[in-house]
């Protein structure tokens, strides 16, 4: 089956997943994911691309994102791509590829996913078994949310802000939010929707967006054009 092109908006976050090829490690040491997640903050700042969560994991990374701009993402994955690459194979002697092809990408529903969204992010080394609590995996953008540290490049969203008054109501609530965990429905919609370029919403975000493009946005039977309220 064709791949379907992406689907960018601005002022619209985006989950986005890149892996490596064939599964392999992205990183050998902590020097490399310091440079990739410098890469990152720095092309998003030059782009207009807000990052509100991330997650580097041994053999891929996810973002969660919202681009000022239509073109701000793709510039943004093929600039941080392109660098790390290059800084990855000068750095270890090697050569060719490290990606898995083009990066993964899905709009997300603001007021139904979006949090769920961050929580799933923060949640994929428990899921892996690298760590029993999303606290004490150092590479994801947890930390900031929860109040351990502070992470420059990380821009907070709306949602993130409604969760409390001051910064300790804020960390508390989505802390207690990430401990509840996401359903299992949730993860396969959320993983399912990035991988196949689906929107993730419900039939109303569905429609409202089937309206700006002619690409398919949903899951549907091969060679036809599904409805977006059968989502």
């Amino acid at each position: 089956m064709a791949r379907l092109p992406r689907l960018t908006l601005p002022g619209q976050p985006h989950h986005v997943i890149q892996r490596g090829n064939n599964r392999q490690d992205i990183f050998v040491d902590r020097q490399d994911r310091e440079m990739l997640l410098s890469l990152i903050g720095e092309h998003a700042a030059r782009l207009q691309v807000a990052l509100h969560a991330y997650v580097l994991m041994d053999n891929h990374f996810h973002l969660l994102a919202t681009p000022a701009t239509e073109t701000g993402l793709p510039q943004w994955m093929q600039a941080v791509g392109r660098r790390y690459v290059r800084y990855f194979n000068d750095r270890h002697g090697r050569s060719g590829t490290l990606w898995e092809g083009r990066y993964r990408s899905t709009l997300i529903q603001t007021d139904r996913y979006f949090l769920a969204c961050m929580a799933y992010i923060d949640l994929n080394p428990v899921r892996a078994g690298m760590v029993a609590d999303a606290r004490d995996f150092p590479w994801s953008s947890h930390g900031h949310y929860a109040g351990l540290r502070s992470d420059k490049v990380i821009t907070p969203h709306a949602m993130y802000w409604s969760l409390g008054n001051t910064p300790f109501a804020r960390e508390a609530a989505y802390s207690e939010l990430v401990h509840a965990g996401v359903s299992q429905a949730d993860v396969q919609l959320l993983t399912e929707s990035t991988l196949r370029g689906w929107a993730a919403g419900d039939a109303g975000f569905v429609q409202g967006l089937q309206a700006t493009t002619d690409r398919r946005l949903v899951k549907g039977r091969p060679g036809r054009r599904p409805r977006a309220e059968n989502t």
